[in-house]
């Protein structure tokens, strides 16, 4: 007879290994991002900024997935650091655009180092990284 496996064995949990992952992969980022001044979620940011600005504060919490409370001290944070402005919207007077500065749009040509940096770091291939990223966007998608 054989056994069964146990539904609840630590190893098997999808939100184990997800949690794992995302830890270990940020580890690999933080000494990339340290000498841009960048944490890894203020990298995101800053992403989002060098594909789509300027962006609402609304349209950026959006994009990242971030509810605004969270969103607002990282952009506090990057405002301090001088990489990117915050003003009120002039097609909405209620609603803050954020821009990038002239550092900020200058910082990207580092940050272009960052992603084959990663990739290296983990040691797979191209392939199998799209393949997970593909497989990852569909778990996102199912949970939302």
């Amino acid at each position: 007879m054989t056994q069964q496996a146990d539904p609840l064995e630590l190893e098997r949990q999808v939100c184990f290994a997800l949690s794992v992952a995302s830890r270990s992969v940020v580890a690999i980022y933080r000494p990339l991002l340290e000498p841009m001044g960048l944490t890894h979620p203020q990298y995101l940011v800053m992403l989002a900024l060098w594909q789509y600005a300027p962006l609402s504060v609304k349209d950026l919490s959006r994009l990242l997935q971030l509810d605004p409370g969270t969103l607002s001290p990282l952009l506090k944070r990057l405002e301090a650091s001088g990489l990117v402005r915050r003003e009120r919207d002039s097609r909405d007077e209620r609603s803050l655009a954020v821009t990038l500065t002239a550092a900020g749009r200058e910082l990207r040509a580092e940050a272009e180092k960052i992603p084959p940096a990663v990739v290296a770091r983990l040691g797979i291939p191209m392939e199998e990284l799209e393949s997970l990223h593909l497989a990852l966007t569909r778990v996102i998608a199912a949970a939302s």
